[in-house]
């Protein structure tokens, strides 16, 4: 400032010092923000956030259904099966941060996967559709911002969408299911994020009666896709073909065993992490050269869900 008072031509004003900001955001991320996004579903795993469960689960000791649950769970014992999926994480080179909500968090706050889903730019945050959920994802949103990673949309209006309704089926399409938990004003709203930063979405509405898209259909390389008989979509099929990918269906087996043996989380190209004890499903991902680590997630399935569920993605390696 000179010796009248005035601020022009100083460096708040535009003049000499003054520095402009050049790089787009992306180009931001991995440096001013935390390294953070995924534009597939197989890249190799980076970053993930996690929520240990612990007392909110005596939510189901009396009726489950109550909080969207199947069956009571031994606390100890979960939290203790979740520990080694963790770990298991670790073992394979993978960051894990824990949400960690300030007083009781509600029943179903370990299932991160649905509370956020991450583009190439950052995250959009969850609306879960159920009073039994709302508001869990105030909880990761403080987590990721803490972290570092940017957030991109916040649902707003009737949306409802839960993360593990959308997948990449490759690094410039994203698809999203309808049903249950995810509905059109949500899909709306993700398919105009996305469109700023180049990525095309497509909508399919999902059977009546599942839960999640997640639980149809996983993809672990560029050129395979597991996807589950007369209940994977028949446009995602078709999308998935036209973008090369090998669709390997899975084998004739009970609903349970087929729900909770996709249930897996792409640890890298043909490798997944997935649940023990489904050794008809695994042999079928082994001979189709996956590669399967294997955790202990028997406790834990009571609670309607499992390692797919249970973790949120936060980076990935690029494919595109």
């Amino acid at each position: 400032m000179d010796s009248d008072g005035s601020t022009f031509g100083t460096s708040a004003y535009g003049g000499p010092g003054w520095q402009g900001r050049t790089r787009s955001h992306r180009e931001e991320i991995g440096d001013l923000w935390a390294a953070s996004g995924i534009d597939s579903e197989y890249g190799r795993l980076r970053a993930v956030v996690l929520h240990r469960p612990g007392g909110e689960l005596a939510a189901a000791l009396d009726d489950p259904d109550s909080v969207q649950m199947l069956a009571p769970l031994d606390i100890g014992l979960a939290g203790e099966q979740h520990d080694a999926m963790a770990e298991a994480y670790r073992a394979n080179g993978v960051a894990v941060d824990y949400v960690d909500p300030a007083g009781q968090p509600t029943p179903n706050q370990m299932f991160c996967a649905d509370l956020f889903v991450m583009t190439p730019e950052g995250a959009i945050l969850a609306r879960p559709a159920s009073t039994v959920r709302a508001g869990e994802e105030r909880w990761v949103a403080r987590r990721l911002a803490d972290l570092g990673v940017p957030i991109l949309r916040t649902l707003t209006g009737n949306a409802v969408f839960e993360g593990a309704d959308l997948m990449w089926l490759d690094p410039e399409t994203a698809m999203v299911g309808l049903g249950l938990r995810t509905n059109e004003d949500a899909a709306a709203q993700i398919a105009a994020v996305l469109e700023e930063v180049g990525i095309e979405t497509l909508a399919v509405d999902m059977p009546y009666g599942t839960m999640h898209f997640m639980g149809m259909l996983r993809i672990v390389d560029r050129d395979l896709a597991i996807c589950w008989p007369q209940r994977t979509p028949f446009a995602t099929v078709r999308a998935l073909e036209e973008r090369g990918h090998r669709i390997l269906w899975l084998p004739d087996e009970p609903d349970s065993v087929l729900n909770r043996a996709l249930n897996v989380v792409t640890l890298g190209p043909r490798k997944v992490l997935m649940l023990a004890g489904y050794d008809s499903v695994q042999k079928v991902y082994e001979a189709a050269g996956i590669e399967c680590v294997t955790v202990d997630g028997s406790e834990l399935i009571k609670a309607a869900g499992a390692i797919g569920c249970l973790t949120g993605v936060v980076r990935r390696d690029p494919v595109g």
